[in-house]
This record gives C-alpha cells, structure tokens and sequence, in this order.
C-alpha cells in the first residue's frame, strides 16, 4: 500500500488534520479513480467507506417517494462523502455520485469511525465540517424558494467553480437541470441569458466561465454565506487552489 504524505494531498479536510489524526487514518488510505456515475454513497445502504476526493464533482441528491429527485450540495476537494457517521448515523437516504469523473482517497469506515472514537479533536473538526454541508443544504432550500431561476443558475455555477480546476467546467444541461429541478429547456434558456451579459459561454457538454465577479452579482444573497462559514469554522477558503487567469 502506497505511503500518502500530508503535505501533497489534494482534499482540503486530509490537509487540515492535525498530524496525528491523519496518521490515525493514513494507514488504510487508498488513492482510487472515481469515473462519471460512480456511487459514493447509496441511498439507505450501510457506506463502507469515506471517500476525500482530490478530483472532481460529487453530487448529493435527495429523493422523494414518488421518485421526484432534486441536487442538495456538492463535495469537490473541499469534503468528503459519507459524513452522516459523523452524526452515528449508518445509513442515509440521501445518495452521492460523482457528476464530474475525478479522484479520491478511500478510507474503510470502520477505521473512520475508530479515529473518531479514540480522537475527540478530530470528531469535533468533522462536525464542524458537517455543519458547512447542512448550511449549503439549507441555501439550496432558500435559493429554490425565494431566488429566480438565473439567480440560482449563476449560483450553481459558481459552487462547480470552487469545486473544479479551472474555467471550463465539463457540466451538462441535463445535470443543471437536475440541480435546479427545472426542465432541461429552461436551463438552456437561462444559460443564454447569462451569455447575453458576457458572463458564461455555453457549449454542449462545457460551460466556460468568463466573468465570475459577474456571476457572483447575478447570484446576489443566494451565494457566498455557506462559502464564508466554510472559512471561518475550517479555517481555509473552499476555493484554496490557484485558478487560471479568467479570458
């Protein structure tokens, strides 16, 4: 098993462990390829793993009984899946899978679950952690319920930039419009008013992000709470990777 040194990972939280806590774990870590479509966490099924992504897009998304789906949040290199055993929960309804390929690190959940146990630090670091993806879920609720659609499509964007590398972000209409619960059609009408005001150019299968002070005021107070709370509870920006020069 390869040895993973703290310093050259690329998931925020491994980097923001104390020494000893990410001994506790490294031992048992495994660097895995995560293709398009790959389950990090199945609904209502026992997770065997967390999983730092260093790569990516994970999608968090939630269901009804009537199989009317919806996107709640995002996890890039900022988090990790399967944090509802932070809260000594073993299964959640919610499901994760990835919407971006990438990368990861894979802990087992049984060493995951020991480390919290044995280290009270680094259990109340991941509740901290936890308390930042329940307050991105709430702003999805209060975006979805009191924002217009191009309001929340800017917002939307913006979260998939923090996430990704760069400005081309490899994001289909089908996946917005599951993020927005929104018909496709509408998407691809809302993406043509943020490429009216020179903020986006939109292609099949990318969008490019030409002006993100735009989009940040396009997405108004529907954007930026949840990002700064990441900072100041963590102690990092959630965007801690150099961006490439925006053209």
């Amino acid at each position: 098993m390869p040895h993973f040194d703290q310093s050259t990972v690329e998931n925020t939280l491994l980097k923001l462990l104390s020494v000893d806590g990410f001994a506790r774990l490294s031992g048992e870590m495994e660097r895995v390829d995560l293709p398009l479509r790959h389950v990090l966490v199945a609904s209502d099924v026992p997770s065997t793993h967390v999983c730092f992504l260093e790569r990516g897009l994970g999608s968090m998304v939630v269901g009804s009984t009537d199989e009317e789906a919806v996107e709640i949040g995002h996890i890039g290199p900022e988090g990790a899946s399967g944090m509802h055993v932070v809260l000594a929960v073993e299964t959640t309804p919610t499901r994760t899978f990835m919407q971006v390929a990438g990368s990861g690190i894979m802990v087992p959940m049984e060493t995951f679950q020991r480390a919290l146990a044995d280290d009270p630090e680094m259990k109340d670091f991941f509740l901290r952690y936890v308390h930042t993806t329940v307050l991105q879920h709430a702003h999805s609720a209060l975006a979805s319920a009191r924002f217009n659609m191009h309001e929340r499509l800017a917002r939307w964007i913006l979260m998939c930039h923090d996430r990704l590398e760069g400005n081309n972000l490899a994001i289909t209409h089908e996946f917005l419009a599951l993020m927005l619960g929104v018909r496709r059609s509408g998407v691809t009408n809302e993406l043509h008013v943020l490429e009216g005001v020179h903020a986006i150019r939109s292609t099949r299968g990318n969008v490019r992000i030409l002006d993100r002070e735009k989009l940040i005021e396009i997405a108004g107070g529907c954007y930026g709470v949840p990002e700064r709370e990441y900072e100041k509870v963590l102690g990092l920006p959630l965007r801690p990777r150099c961006i490439s020069p925006l053209a």
